[in-house]
């Protein structure tokens, strides 16, 4: 999935801070996140994690050290709230008409996000982060979980187009206003197209390419057209809720 959006209170004034995906207003507030998440980023990618200091981020952000530790605190506070905005954008899952290339789809994001050099090396250098800083860590499962969260439409679409078999009481859920594609677990099925990629990736560090993403594929589509994904029994989670 793409990597591919801090907090202005949370971290700021001791509140929790607002799950990703949360619209915040724009301005000038906007705008120093922004910068702010940009000179992360950058010094993530050049320094890495340990590497990274808040002197840093005021000299490539324009914003003074002062504001940054009233606002983010620290490194930590600085790195997650990056994740958190990342988590804001308008991202949507592929829409292709059939399940075989929406999948296909995703795994070409994938693909694409950590070969670019124009990109990857900010969001390797996120997920590194997360090894070394566990408000990171949370920050970005709190960022894929809302990716697989997302990815429930091409869940559903699919089991109204008849690609997928829902679960067995799924007729009678349809009829009573349950949406059918509550039998599947949405986020297992698109983590088992992402799961190799990353692996390889972070793991082993191979190589990915088109015929690794195409073999991800057709594995997902073999598990999921067997019922792998599906969840025995009625499931009824709450709107939004992570996968």
């Amino acid at each position: 999935m793409p990597d591919e959006t801090v907090p202005d209170s949370g971290r700021e004034s001791g509140g929790s801070a607002p799950s990703p995906g949360t619209r915040r207003p724009g301005g000038r507030t906007a705008r120093t996140r922004a910068a702010v998440r940009d000179a992360v980023l950058a010094g993530l990618t050049e320094h890495g994690y340990p590497g990274l200091t808040v002197e840093y981020v005021a000299a490539h952000s324009g914003v003074h050290k002062t504001t940054l530790y009233r606002r983010w605190k620290d490194v930590e506070g600085l790195v997650a709230d990056a994740l958190d905005l990342a988590g804001e954008d308008s991202w949507v899952p592929p829409d292709t008409g059939s399940l075989e290339g929406d999948l296909r789809a995703l795994a070409q994001e994938v693909v694409d996000s950590f070969t670019d050099p124009a990109v990857a090396a900010s969001g390797s250098a996120m997920i590194a982060a997360a090894f070394q800083s566990e408000r990171a860590a949370d920050a970005l499962r709190d960022y894929y979980a809302e990716r697989f969260a997302r990815c429930e439409a091409l869940v559903e679409r699919a089991v109204r187009r008849g690609e997928l078999a829902a679960a067995p009481d799924a007729a009678a859920e349809a009829a009573s206003g349950v949406t059918p594609h509550r039998g599947i677990d949405a986020g297992a099925l698109v983590r088992s197209v992402s799961a190799p990629l990353f692996f390889r990736l972070f793991i082993t560090r191979e190589p990915v390419d088109d015929t690794v993403a195409e073999q991800a594929v057709a594995a997902t589509l073999a598990a999921a057209r067997a019922g792998a994904f599906t969840v025995a029994g009625r499931t009824d989670p709450s709107p939004g809720a992570a996968p």
